[in-house]
C-alpha cells in the first residue's frame, strides 16, 4: 500500500477530470442544441464565443467543487462528496443561468420560460455525480483500504478521538492502543509492527522522540497538535547566516487586513440583509404567532480584546428559558420551541447578527462569540481560551464550519487559533462559501449532552504542554 501512495494524487486528479469533463460536456451539448440558437439567444455566437462560454462553465464547476470538497473522494465520506458536488452543481448552474439571461437580455419572464433545459441539466449532473462517486469510492477502497493504526496516548482518555476515528472506518481502523507508561522501548517495538500511528496528547519531550522515530522509519504519523504547534503553524522562516529562525509575530491581523476585512463585512452584510430579508420577515412572523413573545433577544457576548457587546438573534427558546441560570442548549432541550427547532437546525436564528456586523461589533468570519460567564468558566480550565479574541467574533468561522455547536472549548480554541494564524482574504471567502454547506447538516447544530451545562468535558485542556 505504501508504494501506491505516490499515485494517490494522480488517481484523485484523474477522477476529478472525469466528472468535470462529464459535467462540462453535458453543458456543451445543452448549449449547442438549445441555447445557442438565434431564436432563444437573440443573436448568433461565433465559434470562439461558444467555446469561451463552455470554458467559463468548466472553470466555475471546478472552482465550486474545489471549495466544497467535491473532488475529495477517499478523504470525505461518499455522502459528503455527493452533497458537495450537488452544491457545486447548483451554484454553477444558477450563475450560468444568470449569465445566459445577461447575454440574451432576457426579462424575468423569459428567464423562467427558458430555464427548463438548465433544470434538466442539473438533474442529469446529479445523477452522473451519484454514479461517479460510488464508482470512485469503490476503486479507492480497493486500491487504498483502511489504514491499520496504532494509537499511542497519555493520561488523557483517548475515547473521544477513537470514536471520531471510528466514524471513518472506511479510512482508519485503530487496531491497538498503548499507554506511554509502557515505556519508550515497548512503544517503539510496537510502532515497528505498523505502517501508521496516531500520537495523542502527551508530554512534548516524549512526543518529539516518537515523531523522530517514526520519521527515521518512514512510518506515517498522525499527531494531535498542541496550542503551540498551531501558534507557529504559519511562521516566517529567517535564515540568519547558517542559523534558521522561525518568526511568529503574535499580533493578530495587520492594519491592511483589518481594513480589507471591514470592507468585506460592510459589503457582505448589506448583500446578506437584502438577500435574506424575506426569510427574516417570515421567521419573525412565525415566532410572534407561536407564543406572542418577543421576536428578537439580546445577549451579552465577547468580541475582540474581550469587549462586551449585545448580540441579536431570533428567539428560539421559551421566554423564561434561563430562569435557572445560563446554560448551552442540549440535544433534547425542552426549552426550544417548535419554531426554534427549525430556525436552529437551519441556522436561521443567527441572521439578525447581520446588524451586529454592520454596527462593527462582529465580523462575517471570526470566532464564535461566547457569553462572558461561560467564557470565564472555560478560562478557569483553559487559561489560553482568550487567545481567540485577537480578532472580532464572527457570524461564521473556522470553528463553526469545521466544528459543531457542542465542540469542546479546547478543540474550538484550536480551530479558532488555526484561523487567526492562517488568516487571509481568500480564506474568509472560502469559509463564507463553505457556510452554505453546513446549513442542512444536523450535526453542526447538535446540542451538548443533557447532563452538561457548558461544552466542557473532563479531559479539556492542554495538560501536557511541557
Amino acid at each position: 500500500m505504501e508504494k501506491r501512495e505516490q499515485y494517490k494524487r494522480l488517481i484523485m486528479f484523474l477522477s476529478s477530470l472525469i466528472i468535470l469533463a462529464i459535467q462540462t460536456g453535458m453543458f456543451a451539448y445543452t448549449w449547442f442544441h438549445v441555447y445557442s440558437s438565434e431564436e432563444i439567444l437573440g443573436q448568433v455566437f461565433w465559434n470562439r464565443g461558444n467555446w469561451a462560454l463552455i470554458a467559463i462553465y468548466g472553470v466555475q464547476s471546478w472552482l465550486f467543487s474545489r471549495v466544497y470538497g467535491g473532488y475529495r473522494v477517499g478523504y470525505l465520506r461518499t455522502s459528503d462528496v455527493m452533497y458537495s458536488q450537488v452544491l457545486a452543481i447548483l451554484c454553477t448552474n444558477v450563475i450560468t443561468s444568470l449569465l445566459l439571461a445577461l447575454i440574451a437580455r432576457w426579462s424575468i419572464h423569459n428567464l423562467l420560460a427558458n430555464i427548463t433545459p438548465m433544470l434538466i441539466l442539473s438533474l442529469l449532473d446529479i445523477v452522473a455525480v451519484f454514479w461517479w462517486a460510488l464508482a470512485m469510492r469503490g476503486i479507492y477502497s480497493v486500491v487504498y483500504p483502511p489504514r491499520q493504526l496504532l494509537m499511542i496516548h497519555g493520561d488523557i482518555n483517548p475515547s473521544l478521538l477513537i470514536t471520531k476515528m471510528a466514524s471513518r472506518d472506511d479510512k482508519y481502523i485503530i487496531r491497538e492502543t498503548i499507554h506511554i507508561e509502557e515505556g519508550i522501548d515497548a512503544i517503539k517495538a510496537k510502532i515497528d509492527e505498523y505502517h501508521a500511528v496516531i500520537i495523542g496528547d502527551m508530554p512534548v519531550v516524549l512526543r518529539n522522540q516518537l515523531i523522530k522515530y517514526c520519521y527515521s522509519k518512514s512510518i506515517r504519523c498522525y499527531v494531535v497538535p498542541k496550542l503551540t504547534d498551531i501558534m507557529i503553524m504559519n511562521n516566517d522562516t529567517i535564515d540568519l547566516f547558517d542559523t534558521t529562525l522561525m518568526l511568529f509575530r503574535n499580533r493578530g491581523l495587520t492594519v491592511e487586513q483589518q481594513v480589507m476585512k471591514r470592507l468585506i463585512d460592510i459589503v457582505g452584510a448589506t448583500l446578506l440583509l437584502v438577500l435574506f430579508s424575506p426569510i427574516m420577515l417570515i421567521s419573525a412572523i412565525a415566532i410572534k404567532c407561536y407564543d406572542g413573545g418577543p421576536v428578537l433577544y439580546k445577549q451579552a457576548r465577547l468580541t475582540k480584546d474581550k469587549q462586551v457587546f449585545q448580540i441579536y438573534k431570533f428567539r428560539s427558546m421559551r421566554v423564561d428559558s434561563e430562569k435557572n441560570g445560563a446554560r448551552l442548549a442540549s440535544k433534547n432541550d425542552d426549552r426550544i420551541t417548535p419554531v426554534g427547532k427549525i430556525l436552529r437546525r437551519t441556522h436561521m436564528d443567527e441572521l439578525p447578527q447581520i446588524l451586529n456586523i454592520l454596527e462593527g461589533s462582529m465580523s462575517i468570519v471570526g470566532p464564535r462569540p461566547e457569553r462572558p460567564e461561560l467564557a470565564a468558566k472555560y478560562c478557569e480550565r483553559i487559561p489560553e481560551f482568550d487567545y481567540r479574541l485577537k480578532v472580532k467574533a464572527g457570524l461564521t468561522g473556522y470553528a463553526q464550519v469545521f466544528g459543531r455547536y457542542n465542540t469542546t472549548p479546547y478543540d474550538k480554541l484550536k480551530l479558532d487559533l488555526t484561523y487567526i494564524e492562517k488568516y487571509s482574504v481568500p480564506l474568509d471567502i472560502k469559509l463564507i462559501l463553505l457556510t452554505v454547506k453546513i446549513f442542512f447538516k444536523k450535526e453542526t447544530s447538535e446540542g451538548i449532552e443533557d447532563w452538561q451545562t457548558t461544552a466542557l468535558r473532563d479531559d479539556d485542556g492542554d495538560k501536557n504542554d511541557l
